[in-house]
């Protein structure tokens, strides 16, 4: 009988580790005044030059990333349903040659819903894309005018239809808690989204970045942000409604039914290993965090120059990797196995056991087994709940 050592050589995905490929598209058409990712406007995209750049950086990392299996792709932004369906597939063609990948490869990709990005979904579908997350935030065309959405809610709708009929998984998001939103009008857009018949919804609640248009505006009192007490009332139905419509939260913002959580987030969120490429990418790889160079003429230069567009490579210490991991895997509703998180991460003490102790007596935190996890009140105290337990 052949070993279980020789059978892995012959079989190396049994064995790989799994990966999830992060691809940055920086461009926007114009930008959201929420928005604080690395997003950029510009007259002209060479997406020719565009495709090289993504490739070259893609084989830099995957030269430093052997013994890996891939478990899931995602094109992010920016908006990425702005690239060429010729880039897509090229990128994910070229994924699977430098990995083996998982027999059901994740693919997603984010759209906005605006009319001439959606007639493009049936040719990413082909290219090899088969989740799209949809950029709806709102059904009411007031609230995309605030939120400065290029779409209106009908254009949103039928971007849905064309979605849904692309690709058989589609997530959308919503953005609520907006200055003047109160139960009965979230409630009807909640009926609203649980009616549409998609598998994933990412519910955000508005919040101020550091930075933005809205920032500024708040600063000058243009606008006041919904206050605390409404904000959590609108969490707390959000959660309940979710629940009992069969999608239930896995992740503070993130609801699915049991089987459609996003792969690729998960990874995230479970402190696993993951490439990111494309300007200001962000990645981790074997207990490195990586960085891109984030204006996108500077990520073309560094690739023409070194290959890659890489600007920071930078060990963790295990402390620091232990506390992101902490942020991360409390987000979840499935909460972290300290012991088994504490071994992967050579720490000899993750948390406060005392902290611990204090918070669950108060009903914040609880234990299902040997797993730790936030309670739905402790879900809208995270940051503080964070803040003391981290040993």
């Amino acid at each position: 009988m052949a070993s279980s050592a020789i059978l892995a050589d012959l079989n190396p995905q049994r064995t790989a580790k799994p990966l999830a490929l992060y691809v940055h598209w920086p461009f926007c058409v114009s930008k959201c005044p929420y928005c604080d990712f690395n997003s950029h406007v510009r007259a002209s995209i060479d997406q020719g030059e565009w495709c090289a750049a993504l490739l070259a950086d893609l084989a830099h990392e995957a030269a430093l990333l052997p013994d890996h299996q891939l478990s899931s792709i995602f094109f992010g932004g920016g908006t990425p349903s702005l690239m060429a369906p010729e880039t897509v597939e090229a990128i994910i063609a070229a994924a699977r040659d430098h990995w083996p990948a998982a027999s059901d490869l994740e693919v997603t990709l984010e759209a906005n819903p605006n009319s001439a990005e959606a007639a493009r979904f049936a040719d990413l579908a082909r290219a090899g894309v088969n989740r799209i997350s949809l950029g709806l935030q709102s059904f009411d065309d007031k609230a995309l005018a605030f939120l400065g959405r290029a779409h209106s809610a009908t254009e949103g709708l039928r971007a849905l239809e064309a979605a849904q009929s692309a690709v058989d998984r589609v997530s959308f998001d919503l953005i609520y808690a907006l200055p003047g939103d109160n139960e009965a009008g979230w409630s009807a857009s909640l009926d609203r989204a649980l009616s549409l018949g998609t598998e994933h919804l990412s519910l955000y609640q508005l919040t101020i970045e550091p930075g933005t248009r809205f920032a500024t505006m708040v600063a000058r009192h243009d606008f006041e942000p919904l206050d605390a007490d409404m904000s959590a009332n609108l969490f707390e139905m959000t959660q309940e409604r979710t629940a009992r419509a069969g999608i239930p939260a896995y992740e503070i913002s993130n609801h699915a039914r049991p089987g459609a959580e996003s792969r690729h987030n998960l990874a995230y969120w479970r402190y696993q290993d993951y490439a990111g490429i494309g300007p200001g990418a962000h990645g981790r790889r074997g207990g490195m965090r990586t960085v891109r160079h984030r204006k996108p003429e500077n990520f073309l230069s560094a690739v023409a120059r070194n290959g890659h567009g890489l600007s920071e490579e930078e060990f963790l210490e295990a402390t620091e990797a232990a506390h992101e991991a902490l942020v991360m895997g409390l987000r979840l509703s499935e909460g972290i196995a300290p012991a088994e998180l504490a071994d992967r991460l050579a720490v000899d003490r993750l948390l406060d056991e005392k902290a611990v102790q204090r918070l669950t007596g108060h009903g914040l935190l609880e234990w299902s087994g040997a797993r730790l996890r936030t309670t739905a009140a402790g879900r809208l105290l995270l940051d503080s709940i964070l803040a003391e337990i981290a040993a």
